[in-house]
C-alpha cells in the first residue's frame, strides 16, 4: 500500500473529517448570507436611498468584478498553499467588506464594501470545495459536498426569511446589513477552526499532494472538452440563477405579483429551503446510480421552464418556487462533485479557479445587463410590465446553459467521456484526459 493510500485511509477513518465539514459549512453559511444581503432590501434602497435598478444591480454585480482576474489566481493559490489557508485569508477580507457595506453611506462606500467582499466570496467557495474533497473518499465526496452545499442554502434561506423572522430590523436599510456583517464574523471563526483542523489532517490524502506544488499556468490550457462543457454549465446556469434570485426576484414578486416584502422573501426563501433537504439526497442518488450528466440535463431544463411559468402564466408563485427549488437542489449537488471527479487532484485548484473566474465575468455582466434592461423598460411598481424584458434575457441565457449540458451528456455517453454516467466512477481513480 502506498503512502498516499495510507494517508487517504487515515483521513477517511478520522472523525475529524466531520468537524472539518461542520467548520466548512459554517463558513459557507455566512458567506452566502452576506452575498445575498441586497435582495430583501432592494425595495428599501429604492424608497429610502433613491437607488435606481441599475445601482441595485451594481451592488450585486460588483462582488463578481474582482473575481474576473482573481479567481484563477485563487485556484493557483489553493494549489500552492492549500485550501485551509486560503479560506482563512478570504474570511478576513470578507468581514472587512461586510462591515463597509453596512456603513453604506455614501453609495461609493457601500460599493467598495461589496467589491472587497467579492474578493472573499470568490475565493472562499472554491477553497472550501477543495477542502471538503481533501477530507472525504471519492466514494463519498458527492454526499459530503452536497451536505456542505446544504449549509450554503441555509445561509440564503435564512437571509430570505429574515424579513419574517425579524420584521423590525427591516424598518430601515442598514440593520439587515449589520446583521450580515455579524454573521461574517462567525464565518471567520469557522475558517480559523478549519485551519487548525487542517494541521491535524494526514499529509498524504489524495488532494493533499497538491499542497505546496509549483503553480503551473499550463494547466489552464490542458483540460478536455468535458471540462469545458461542464464549465459552460457552471457559468451560464449561475448567470441566470444568482442575478435573478439574489437581486431581482423579491422585488419582482413585490411589484409584479403584488406580494408584501415578507411574502415575497418567503417565496424566494423556499427555493433554498427545498435545497437544504434535497441537495444531499441528490448527491447520494448520484453516488448510487451515476447518470450524472443526464441528471444535470433534467435540472437545467427546469430553469427556462421556471421563468416561463413565472412570466407567462398566472400560476401562483409557489409553482415557480417549487420548480426552481428542484433545479437548484439538483444541479449544484451533481455539478461540483462531478467537476472534482473528472479533474486530477493536483489540477483541481486551477480547474475551480477557471470556473469561478468565468462565472464572475458572467455574473458581473448579467446583473448589469438585467438592471439596464429593467431601467430602459421602466420596470417599477407603477409599471410591472417593464420586468418582462429582463425575464426574456434570463430565459435566453438559460437555453444556452441547456445546450452546454446536452453537449456534455452526449460526450459522456461516448468513448471520449470520463464515465460520469457510471455509478462506480467515484470508486475509481481520477484520470487526466488529454486536451481535445
Amino acid at each position: 500500500m502506498t503512502d498516499a493510500t495510507d494517508g487517504a485511509t487515515a483521513a477517511q477513518a478520522s472523525p475529524l473529517r466531520w468537524w472539518a465539514l461542520i467548520a466548512a459549512a459554517l463558513a459557507i453559511f455566512s458567506s452566502y448570507y452576506e452575498s445575498d444581503v441586497i435582495g430583501p432590501i432592494a425595495d428599501l434602497l429604492g424608497r429610502q436611498r433613491g437607488f435606481t435598478q441599475s445601482q441595485i444591480g451594481e451592488l450585486n454585480a460588483v462582488i463578481s468584478l474582482p473575481n474576473i482576474p482573481l479567481a484563477l489566481l485563487n485556484g493557483l493559490l489553493i494549489v500552492r498553499f492549500g485550501p485551509a489557508r486560503v479560506t482563512l485569508w478570504a474570511a478576513v477580507i470578507g468581514f472587512v467588506g461586510a462591515a463597509l457595506t453596512a456603513i453604506g453611506e455614501p453609495f461609493e462606500v457601500m460599493w467598495a464594501g461589496r467589491f472587497i467582499f467579492g474578493i472573499s466570496e470568490g475565493a472562499i467557495f472554491i477553497s472550501l470545495v477543495a477542502a471538503v474533497a481533501q477530507w472525504f473518499p471519492r466514494s463519498g465526496v458527492a454526499l459530503a459536498t452536497a451536505l456542505f452545499l446544504s449549509f450554503a442554502r441555509v445561509g440564503s434561506f435564512s437571509l430570505d426569511k429574515s424579513p419574517s423572522w425579524l420584521p423590525a430590523l427591516y424598518a430601515g436599510w442598514q440593520g439587515p446589513l449589520w446583521l450580515g456583517a455579524g454573521l461574517t464574523a462567525l464565518g471567520l471563526f469557522a475558517a480559523l477552526a478549519l485551519r487548525l483542523l487542517d494541521r491535524r489532517r494526514p499529509a498524504a490524502t489524495p488532494a493533499a499532494a497538491a499542497d505546496g506544488a509549483r503553480i503551473d499556468w499550463s494547466h489552464v490550457w490542458s483540460f478536455d472538452r468535458s471540462y469545458w462543457y461542464i464549465c459552460g454549465l457552471h457559468v451560464l446556469y449561475a448567470a441566470v440563477f444568482f442575478p435573478f434570485r439574489q437581486t431581482y426576484a423579491i422585488e419582482y414578486l413585490q411589484h409584479v405579483k403584488g406580494l408584501s416584502l415578507a411574502a415575497a422573501s418567503d417565496a424566494n426563501a423556499y427555493v433554498f429551503g427545498a435545497a437544504i433537504v434535497a441537495t444531499p439526497l441528490f448527491g447520494l442518488l448520484a453516488d448510487r446510480i451515476g447518470h450524472r450528466s443526464l441528471l444535470l440535463c433534467f435540472g437545467t431544463v427546469l430553469l427556462p421552464v421556471t421563468l416561463l411559468v413565472l412570466g407567462a402564466t398566472d400560476l401562483p408563485p409557489a409553482v415557480s418556487t417549487a420548480l426552481m427549488g428542484i433545479s437548484w437542489s439538483l444541479v449544484p449537488a451533481i455539478i461540483w462533485p462531478s467537476t472534482t471527479l473528472i479533474v486530477a487532484p493536483a489540477r483541481l485548484g486551477t480547474a475551480l479557479g477557471m470556473i469561478t473566474s468565468l462565472q464572475a465575468l458572467a455574473l458581473w455582466g448579467s446583473n448589469r445587463i438585467a438592471g439596464k434592461l429593467a431601467d430602459l423598460a421602466g420596470a417599477s411598481a407603477a409599471h410591472p410590465a417593464g420586468y418582462a424584458v429582463m425575464l426574456w434575457f434570463f430565459g435566453a441565457v438559460s437555453l444556452l446553459a441547456l445546450t452546454s449540458v446536452l453537449l456534455l451528456w452526449r460526450r459522456e455517453r461516448g468513448p471520449d467521456g470520463h464515465g460520469l454516467e457510471r455509478a462506480d466512477l467515484a470508486r475509481t481513480p481520477a484520470r487526466v484526459a488529454p486536451a481535445s
